[in-house]
């Protein structure tokens, strides 16, 4: 009976370590973590700081290649389409770095203004992002 109560507690155990550590690996978990953060005011992780400099440098490169190439199937949805993530990551960053943001909704048929889009995007680069 002790021998099969040992096992039983030792299964539990290893069920236990293996369920914990694979939520502390999820995305869930980071996501979590960044948003608690970032109401606390504490530094933001930077894994997740550096997946939304890589994202905005994909959405950039993307933008230009829109541009770029005049023979793209519908040129003006794609490039609306992929201001708005632009502008939607741009405010995340914002966000991250600590910055204050105009925080209103986007909708289907609004874009930011560039000149506010210019001014985060010169205000994350004066605190060291790059994409």
């Amino acid at each position: 009976m002790t021998w099969q109560l040992a096992c039983l507690t030792a299964s539990l155990a290893l069920v236990a370590t293996a369920a914990a550590r694979a939520w502390l690996r999820s995305g869930a978990h980071r996501d979590a973590v960044a948003r608690r953060a970032v109401r606390r005011g504490a530094v933001t992780d930077p894994l997740v700081t550096l997946t939304v400099q890589v994202r905005l440098g994909e959405l950039a490169r993307e933008l230009r290649a829109i541009d770029d190439d005049p023979q793209v199937y519908a040129r003006a949805h794609h490039a609306r389409a992929a201001q708005g993530a632009y502008d939607a990551l741009l405010r995340e960053a914002c966000r991250l770095a600590g910055l204050s943001v105009v925080d209103l909704p986007m909708r289907a048929g609004e874009r930011a203004e560039s000149a506010e889009r210019l001014r985060e995007e010169l205000e994350l680069s004066s605190r060291g992002w790059s994409w």
